[in-house]
C-alpha cells in the first residue's frame, strides 16, 4: 500500500488501536506484491511449515487452496519475544502540532503508532511483546507476554505518551538502555524509537546499544526524524528563534544562512551513526514521520525472518 493511501485509510480515525489495525490489515492485503511470498492473509493464524516437523497440525485445506504447507497455530504458542523501547524526551515531542494536525506528524505520536502496529502483527501472530520508556527517567517497563489483558494495558500506555508532553526533559539514553538490557534474561527482538539527540558521546551509547545484544538479542534501531525540518531544514529565510526543548538554549538566526553547512553536518552524523550500527550488527533504520509504517513492518518480518 502506498504511503499516500495509507495515510487517507487512517486519517479518519483516532482511537490507537482501530488506526494500528487498519495499518496492519492494509500491509497484509498488499503482502502478495511484496517479497513476502511465504506469508499470506492467512499469515495470522498459520505459520510455514518446516521439514522434519510433525505433520500433525498441518492445514490440509489451506495447502489446497495455496500449494504450500502451513501448520496451524494455538493460542498458547509464543514463537518471538519482542520489547519495544520509547525515547519520550522533550526532543521527541517535536514539532508541535497545529490543531487538527495527525498526531503521528510528531516524533512521538509517530513512535506510539508505530509501536501499536507492531503490537497488532505480534498479537496476530501470538507472540509475546514487552514495552520500555525513558526520558530522564526510566518512566515504565513491562515484561514480554502475550495475553490481551497485556495488550491492552501497553495500548493504554502508549496512548498515554500522547496525552502528556514533556516540557524540558532531557535524553538519558545510555543510563536506561543498559538498565532495559540487565532486564532481558531471556533471548528477545528489541526495538527501540529515538531521535537520536542525545549529549552524551557516540561511544558511549553504543555501548549501551551493543549491551542490549547480550543473551544473542536482535537490536533494531528506528531513527524517527521530521525530514522536512531536521534533516532538509526546510525554513523560509525570515529570522528565526531556535529553542533546545531540552535545555532551553536559544538561538536567533537565519535559517538560509546556515542551511547548506547543517545539511552536511546533518548527513555526516547520520553516516556515522549508521556505519557504527553496521559495525554492532545492530539494524539501523531511519524512518520519517507521518509516513513509512511500511518500511516499520517490513523491517520487521525481514528481521523476524533472520531472527529464527
Amino acid at each position: 500500500m502506498k504511503i499516500e493511501e495509507q495515510k487517507e485509510l487512517i486519517s479518519g480515525f483516532k482511537h490507537l488501536e482501530l488506526l494500528a489495525n487498519q495499518v496492519v490489515e492494509g500491509f497484509i492485503s498488499g503482502m502478495h506484491k511484496s517479497p513476502f511470498h511465504g506469508f499470506s492473509a492467512e499469515f495470522a493464524e498459520h505459520k510455514v511449515y518446516n521439514s522434519g516437523e510433525s505433520t500433525k497440525h498441518i492445514d490440509w485445506k489451506l495447502f489446497a487452496k495455496t500449494d504450500r504447507l502451513y501448520t496451524k497455530r494455538f493460542e498458547e504458542e509464543t514463537n518471538l519475544r519482542c520489547h519495544l523501547i520509547i525515547d519520550n524526551s522533550s526532543s521527541m515531542h517535536y514539532p508541535k502540532l497545529e490543531a487538527g494536525a495527525p498526531f503521528y506528524e510528531s516524533k512521538i505520536g509517530f513512535a506510539v503508532l508505530a509501536s501499536a502496529v507492531l503490537m497488532n502483527l505480534l498479537k496476530k501472530q501470538r507472540d509475546a511483546v514487552g514495552l520500555s520508556v525513558y526520558s530522564d527517567e526510566y518512566e515504565y517497563y513491562a515484561p514480554e507476554k502475550g495475553s490481551d489483558r497485556h495488550h491492552r494495558m501497553l495500548l493504554n500506555r502508549l496512548e498515554g505518551l500522547l496525552e502528556d508532553p514533556k516540557e524540558a526533559k532531557p535524553t538519558n539514553t545510555i543510563t536506561f538502555l543498559h538498565q532495559i538490557a540487565e532486564k532481558m534474561h531471556r533471548r528477545s527482538m528489541i526495538i527501540l524509537f529515538t531521535d537520536m539527540f542525545q549529549n552524551d558521546n557516540e561511544e558511549a551509547l553504543f555501548n549501551a546499544l551493543q549491551h542490549l545484544k547480550h543473551n544473542k538479542h536482535k537490536v533494531v534501531l528506528f531513527h524517527v526524524i521530521d525530514e522536512k525540518r531536521e534533516l532538509n531544514f526546510d525554513f523560509d529565510n525570515a529570522p528565526r528563534k531556535f529553542i533546545d526543548v531540552e535545555t532551553g538554549e536559544v538561538i536567533n538566526l537565519f535559517a538560509e544562512n546556515i542551511k547548506e553547512e547543517y545539511e552536511k553536518n546533518i548527513q555526516k552524523y547520520f553516516k556515522s551513526i549508521a556505519l557504527t550500527c553496521s559495525q554492532n550488527k545492530i539494524k539501523y533504520v531511519p524512518v520519517n514521520v507521518g509516513a513509512d509504517f511500511e518500511k516499520i513492518l517490513t523491517t520487521y518480518l525481514a528481521e523476524k525472518q533472520m531472527f529464527g
